[in-house]
């Protein structure tokens, strides 16, 4: 059974900065497609970053620059570093996983975690 569970959310201040992590359980991080997703109250789910089985990333424009994605083979983990938080960063932050990517996209994630919430104040 694949598990994915976040963690890393929180409170912070514009301008600062959280690191969210993933533990994936059942699956081998480095065979797949990786990717975190967020959704605001109100509005749909967005991709925010991916990272490829050859660590590839790729990043919404509204994160670039901001964001970074990461994988840790050896600890089966995918991280997201995010610094210059600004409030309309506010979502619940989700990360997914597709186990048999012919391409990383934003679409056909097979596992999602519970979510981590990130809240930015102004």
């Amino acid at each position: 059974q694949v598990q994915l569970v976040e963690s890393g959310g929180g409170s912070v201040q514009a301008g600062g900065s959280l690191r969210l992590s993933c533990v994936v359980s059942g699956y081998i991080v480095r065979s797949s497609c990786m990717a975190w997703f967020r959704q605001a109250p109100g509005k749909g789910r967005e991709g925010v970053a991916r990272i490829d089985k050859r660590s590839s990333a790729t990043y919404a424009d509204f994160v670039k620059g901001r964001f970074t994605i990461s994988q840790d083979n050896a600890k089966n983990t995918l991280s997201l570093q995010m610094n210059s938080l600004e409030p309309q960063d506010t979502a619940m932050y989700y990360c997914a996983l597709d186990r048999t990517p012919s391409s990383c996209t934003w679409l056909g994630f097979d596992d999602w975690g519970q979510g981590t919430q990130v809240t930015v104040s102004s």
